[in-house]
């Protein structure tokens, strides 16, 4: 016989009980005697390890679990009703003993096997199926990251604009995994949590093909290509950049240029292209080219809101921007500006160091995230612009955790940086009260509010994952900017607003405030 055939049983003992469990080698099996053949099968349904021992088993070999109707085909070990598959064993009989076969397929065909049955789970979200067949892929001695890569490679051009937070929250989810201190648990839910996120997003999406053309890289026309919203010419560039093997940090100039040069998306431009050059850096080359291509795509479609009435003086305010203009001698102050006046005290103070109005502006950004009115949140009679949340302020701060690193890469981004998170502040004013009592949310002990925080956001308990991965978001963009300059003037604030925002009710439904202005909208209609 080849294989590991090893006796479990007698026939005659088979024959009398119908079903028999044995346990060898560390492997529970479940024995069946239908009409002539012997079936024998991993004795825990592969859905919640429930005993199979206890199904129901039809004269056609399909064997039900009554815990919750998965069904089984023990001729041929597929699962007829129900996801993961099930491991049956083959079985010989010489006299009176049964023999069961128990040797383990290859790693590389478990590991293949558990990949293709990761993917067949995105087909359904199935959230709990993701986070065993990842840990069947680990168990079997893959790298675990490598279904992430593959998670990219299955969704990337299934999402219509281009990217989502699925990518932007991944590096942050495995950073938080690469840390110290954290149970076989917590390591593997950032993997579930990232891959079950681009499940979500990509979700009974159809394909939306990248073109396969090839135009001689050229950075300026690259760039131009995106300000342009021309994807076909802009992918044909990269296309040709990948071709020639042209080095990531090369191709990020212009990705990041063309990402500031609009107060773009709410922010999401300059956001993206950091947590994509990130994501890169996590994965490595396998995922390059389709997390480029999803990100030129997102920094096409983005909506320009430096040309909202709003924001219409932000591009004359980056005209004006000279840093040869001697700055006020008194610290930049904007706290209830408005965009307007914001960005006009923002530059009178182009001749500073540029670090200095960074931290002025992003303490102003943390203070009125810190002083948010909920009320405003959960009001149900207000116009379609008043419909502000959490995200509006904590946007701000991803931002800013951007494009310091941006433009510490290219100092000539700082005038657009500021002037954007100047624009943050200025469309946030309105929403604050400053007559809050805010003390309850002041943190003494960072290390120790880091700590308890991420932990809670591993057991985060949000059926949303947009919700999960603006919690990782914010506290790592946070984190970040404390660790670098822990006496920055911002990190009193920066920390309490972190602390109130992940202590709060976040509210994503608004089931009345959506009636009511269908219905106003709809009776303005001509």
């Amino acid at each position: 016989m080849s294989g590991e055939y090893i006796r479990v049983a007698s026939l005659q003992e088979l024959q009398t009980k119908g079903r028999q469990v044995v346990k060898t080698h560390g492997k529970q099996i479940v024995l069946f005697k239908s009409n002539s053949k012997i079936l024998a099968c991993n004795n825990r349904c592969p859905h919640e390890g429930y005993p199979l021992s206890e199904g129901s088993l039809s004269n056609d070999c399909v064997l039900t679990c009554n815990w919750h109707n998965w069904k089984f085909d023990l001729a041929n070990g597929k699962t007829l009703v129900g996801g993961d598959q099930l491991r049956t064993y083959t079985t010989k009989i010489i006299g009176d003993d049964i023999f069961v076969d128990i040797m383990d397929p290859p790693k590389e065909i478990m590991i293949e096997r558990s990949l293709a049955n990761l993917k067949a789970s995105f087909r359904r979200q199935e959230y709990d199926r993701m986070a065993r067949e990842i840990s069947r892929f680990e168990k079997a001695g893959g790298d675990p990251l490598e279904p992430v890569r593959q998670a990219v490679l299955w969704t990337h051009d299934h999402f219509e604009f281009g990217m989502t937070h699925a990518f932007a929250a991944a590096p942050d989810w495995l950073t938080l995994r690469d840390q110290e201190g954290f149970s076989a648990p917590e390591r593997l839910i950032p993997l579930v949590e990232t891959i079950g996120h681009m499940s979500w997003d990509s979700l009974r999406e159809q394909a939306y093909p990248f073109t396969t053309k090839q135009t001689p890289f050229n950075p300026g026309k690259f760039e131009k290509a995106i300000e342009e919203e021309d994807e076909e010419t802009a992918i044909s560039h990269l296309n040709d950049a990948l071709n020639q093997g042209i080095e990531t940090d090369t191709l990020f100039k212009p990705l990041t240029r063309a990402a500031l040069n609009h107060y773009a998306g709410f922010g999401h431009s300059a956001i993206y292209t950091y947590k994509i050059q990130q994501l890169i850096s996590h994965l490595g080359d396998t995922v390059r080219a389709p997390l480029l291509k999803a990100l030129i795509r997102n920094l096409i479609y983005a909506s320009r809101e430096d040309l909202l009435p709003e924001f219409k003086h932000y591009a004359s305010s980056l005209e004006k921007w000279e840093t040869n203009t001697p700055s006020p001698e008194h610290p930049l102050e904007i706290e209830g500006a408005g965009v307007n006046e914001a960005l006009s005290l923002t530059l009178k103070y182009a001749s500073d160091d540029p670090e200095k109005i960074f931290s002025r502006l992003l303490r102003q950004l943390a203070r009125n995230m810190l002083y948010f009115n909920l009320d405003i949140m959960d009001r149900w009679d207000n116009s379609v612009s008043s419909n502000v949340s959490w995200l509006d302020f904590s946007h701000g701060l991803t931002f800013a955790n951007a494009v310091r690193s941006h433009c510490r890469s290219d100092p000539d981004l700082w005038p657009k940086a500021l002037l954007q998170m100047a624009c943050f502040s200025g469309r946030n004013a309105s929403f604050v009260d400053f007559d809050q009592d805010v003390d309850t949310w002041n943190i003494n002990d960072s290390d120790l509010f880091f700590k308890e925080a991420k932990s809670n956001i591993l057991d985060h308990a949000n059926p949303e994952f947009i919700v999960s991965s603006h919690l990782i978001k914010i506290m790592t963009a946070v984190e970040v900017e404390v660790r670098q300059e822990p006496n920055g003037i911002y990190v009193p604030e920066l920390l309490a607003a972190t602390n109130r925002f992940l202590s709060s009710p976040f509210k994503r439904k608004h089931t009345k405030r959506t009636a009511f202005q269908a219905l106003e909208f709809v009776a303005r209609e001509d």
